[in-house]
């Protein structure tokens, strides 16, 4: 079902642009070494976006002050925006009762996009 689901996301849900749009960013945030963090967390939400269903976002252990500042510094410049798009696509989709499982898929990676240092992106079972 997870194959299925993932498949029809590729396609209908957004999820290779997504993940494009998310693996540009972090390649242009790789040109720099204050941007290195930054693209890696970019990489790791591509990651997500390409393939969502049967992904579960957990809190990594041992949270620290490093990570706090860098979240905060991703949801002043980039954080809301990326948010405020998930969650219009997640609006759009939601409108059909086809689209709602792509607009919960939509939710997840805005709820990511917020504060991704410290997040684990794991499979469920």
């Amino acid at each position: 079902m997870r194959l299925l689901l993932n498949i029809l996301w590729v396609i209908f849900g957004g999820g290779f642009i997504i993940w494009l749009e998310y693996v540009i960013g972090g390649l242009l945030l790789c040109l720099t070494i204050i941007g290195i963090p930054f693209g890696v967390q970019c990489f790791k939400i591509a990651g997500l976006g390409l393939l969502p269903f049967g992904k579960d976002i957990l809190d990594a252990p041992g949270g620290s002050a490093v990570g706090f500042v860098l979240n905060v510094f991703w949801l002043i410049v980039a954080g809301v925006w990326i948010f405020l798009s998930h969650i219009a696509l997640a609006l759009g989709l939601a409108v059909t009762i086809i689209g709602i499982p792509f607009a919960i898929q939509h939710v997840k990676l805005a709820m990511l996009a917020l504060a991704p240092f410290g997040k684990l992106v794991r499979e469920t079972r």
